[in-house]
């Protein structure tokens, strides 16, 4: 209906999509780039048919439980940590996300990571910008190849699958531990199966992380797994901070139990400038930017107004994760 009211908790990351929704809806737009105050969204949440939100918006048991006439919220993300799925169920308000839009810029980001981490490129740079480069000596900059290595894989969902393919065009060997086995995978890459995640660990000399944050996962990797890991292997994680523990990734990482660690996600995010973290030489880091292409976010801020308009309109959502929502309103 026109007369639906629809929270948007940023202004400025799918103008698009907004200006579209804005031709139908009675939209109101949160126009700084910091989520919304609690107290605020507890408001909208009460007041309005649909949210579209980020991943860093807390919708929790006690927002949905007192969201009277929230019909969909539409997430704009793959990961739903942020969202408690079985509250929304319960009050039959409709959780979207946007699956199968941004798990090829995810891959190429995550090959990025591997081949910076690698061969010292982005360490390289910034030795360059600090005015330490004063003569042609490569030692203090070998890296590691990455053609022929053994890549881990821990989650073999669109995206792991996506960086296996990256990782054939290397000719790097793939193991790779899933919730569910993947044999057109194997037989179509050579991927190989392991049914515990140890024996990724123990074997690859990459480690790239791409399982969602479920309290299964909530730091699955801590001092016990990194030890598993050879002392030449490095860590790569793009799924969300709390899968790795913080303070023992440092441990490892400054005691020489692994080489080296890419992260493009950190617990708490953004990261503090004073986390020991910061300090190492052999951490690479980044601002949770792995789906960031200007292609991709646009396709995601698409896809979630198509969720709202579905919802709203009671037609099936492209891309709804409890369809058994519906009809308990």
């Amino acid at each position: 209906m026109p007369d639906d009211r629809i929270f948007i908790t940023r202004s400025h990351i799918i103008p698009e999509a907004i200006a579209y929704l804005d031709g139908i809806y009675d939209i109101e737009v949160w126009q700084q780039n910091s989520p919304p105050p609690r107290t605020l969204m507890l408001e909208k949440a009460q007041e309005c048919d649909a949210l579209l939100t980020e991943v860093t918006d807390i919708i929790d048991a006690e927002l949905l439980d007192s969201a009277t006439s929230l019909k969909v919220v539409a997430n704009r993300a793959v990961g739903l940590d942020n969202i408690d799925i079985p509250a929304a169920t319960r009050n039959g308000i409709l959780i979207g996300n946007t699956p199968g839009v941004l798990h090829e810029s995810c891959a190429d980001f995550t090959f990025g990571l591997i081949l910076s981490l690698a061969r010292n490129i982005a360490y390289g740079e910034r030795r360059i910008r600090a005015g330490e480069w004063k003569v042609f000596d490569q030692i203090p900059y070998l890296g590691t190849d990455v053609h022929g290595a053994t890549l881990g894989i821990i989650g073999m969902g669109l995206i792991g699958t996506a960086v296996a393919r990256r990782a054939r065009a290397f000719d790097m060997r793939i193991v790779y531990h899933s919730r569910s086995r993947k044999p057109e995978i194997e037989n179509e890459l050579g991927a190989e199966w392991r049914d515990d995640m140890d024996s990724v660990l123990s074997e690859a000399d990459y480690v790239s992380l791409h399982m969602p944050l479920t309290p299964e996962t909530e730091f699955m990797i801590g001092k016990r797994e990194l030890d598993l890991m050879q002392p030449t292997a490095f860590l790569i994680n793009t799924t969300r901070g709390r899968t790795v523990n913080p303070r023992e990734l440092y441990d490892a990482l400054a005691g020489g139990v692994i080489a080296g660690a890419a992260i493009d996600v950190t617990d708490p995010e953004p990261i503090p400038i004073d986390d020991p973290l910061l300090s190492l030489d052999n951490l690479l880091i980044t601002p949770h930017i792995a789906s960031a292409s200007r292609q991709t976010v646009r396709r995601m801020g698409q896809m979630s107004a198509a969720n709202i308009i579905a919802a709203l309109n009671g037609e099936p959502m492209p891309g709804c994760v409890n369809p058994q929502a519906l009809g308990k309103k």
